[in-house]
């Protein structure tokens, strides 16, 4: 079992050896704090949230994220807990497109209906890289920024990829993940975070009892491989109308052809507003019982809201929990699924002298 072994600490963040890797990397973790009290935990091994600690109405702290308690239980995370995903985070249609005339194949991981797919970046995406990590604190808060390198040709992408990965708590509740890559060759990337969620606390409680807003007026509707048609329809008069506070089971089994499809919620919003440069509303997610509000906010077009669908009790996770059916949500902020497929989609190419930039920032308040 990994222990953890106490290296240094300091106002706002502590460094600790969190375990070793099969082949014997040792592999850190920083657990960082505000004035709050708030604490949130980060792994170098696939620069992964590892948990965080929110405050309810009473001001009594909890972990509010699924996952595990050990290095070795992180080595088995197949569900992409807390996970920084990437090349690209979602799916690529058939684990093929087409770049500047060329053809790429890359490793299709994924079958939803029968129909093969590139999930999160492949069988071993950045979820499963070890990263090399530093801790920094200052007047944003305390963090930590994580580095890998991705070789040309890796899951079958091109070009050699620098990526850089921050998390910073800040005093004002906010948890900030930002990523940022640079290439040597023309590729395609969409580099996500893939938490999930449960506000009260309790990860043994459904989700389905969250209140949850979307900004957004349209979503992406998709084939039976859960990859999108193209288009973008609008929410007006069907369950993924999220514009207003909303139970999240209210209409979660209504026989809607995209809930049918994805056995839920699992579908990309294109959120309303242009970034331009700054940050647009994404979501904000409410615990009735705990008084929890979580609010997203991030520089890209679309949120993928996952509503625990695949959670069905065979994962045991923190304290021996077995995560049940829709215990948890993520909300990934992000470019369109399938998007180097898509012309009708915001570019995802990513070209030498350019540098790839998402931000997303998660506000922590209780009511």
């Amino acid at each position: 079992m990994s222990a953890l072994f106490p290296q240094s600490s300091r106002a706002g963040i502590a460094e600790a050896v969190y375990g070793k890797m099969p082949d014997g990397r040792e592999v850190k973790i920083w657990t960082l704090t505000n004035a709050s009290g708030m604490e949130a935990k980060v792994t170098e091994y696939g620069a992964i949230l590892v948990s965080l600690k929110a405050p309810d109405k009473t001001g009594k702290l909890a972990d509010i994220t699924h996952g595990y308690d050990t290095l070795e239980g992180w080595l088995t995370n197949s569900s992409y807990f807390g996970a920084t995903v990437g090349r690209f985070g979602n799916r690529i249609a058939n684990g093929k497109f087409s770049l500047d005339g060329k053809e790429y194949t890359l490793v299709t991981n994924n079958d939803p209906g029968g129909i093969p797919c590139a999930l999160h970046g492949g069988t071993e995406g950045f979820c499963k890289k070890l990263w090399k990590g530093e801790g920094f604190s200052g007047d944003s808060g305390s963090g930590v920024k994580l580095a890998y390198t991705s070789a040309d040709g890796e899951e079958g992408y091109p070009g050699e990829l620098s990526v850089e990965v921050t998390y910073t708590l800040t005093d004002q509740n906010e948890l900030v993940w930002e990523a940022k890559a640079t290439t040597k060759a023309p590729t395609v990337l969409n580099i996500v975070h893939h938490t999930y969620w449960n506000l009260s606390g309790d990860p043994t409680t459904s989700i389905n009892d969250h209140e949850m807003t979307i900004y957004a007026g349209h979503y992406l509707p998709t084939n039976a491989g859960l990859i999108p048609t193209g288009d973008k329809a609008p929410v007006e008069g069907t369950p993924l109308d999220f514009r207003e506070p909303t139970v999240i089971g209210k209409r979660v089994e209504d026989g809607f052809e995209a809930l049918k499809l994805a056995g839920g919620y699992d579908h990309a919003w294109v959120l309303d507003g242009t970034p331009d440069g700054g940050l647009v509303r994404a979501a904000r997610v409410r615990d009735p019982e705990s008084g929890r509000v979580m609010t997203v906010s991030t520089n890209q077009p679309a949120v993928q809201f996952y509503g625990g669908n695949f959670l069905d009790g065979t994962t045991t996770g923190k304290g021996g929990v077995k995560y049940q059916h829709r215990t948890a949500l993520c909300l990934e902020t992000e470019n369109w699924p399938d998007a180097p497929n898509n012309p009708k989609a915001p570019s995802a190419v990513l070209r030498p002298g350019e540098t790839y930039y998402h931000k997303m920032v998660h506000t922590f308040s209780a009511e």
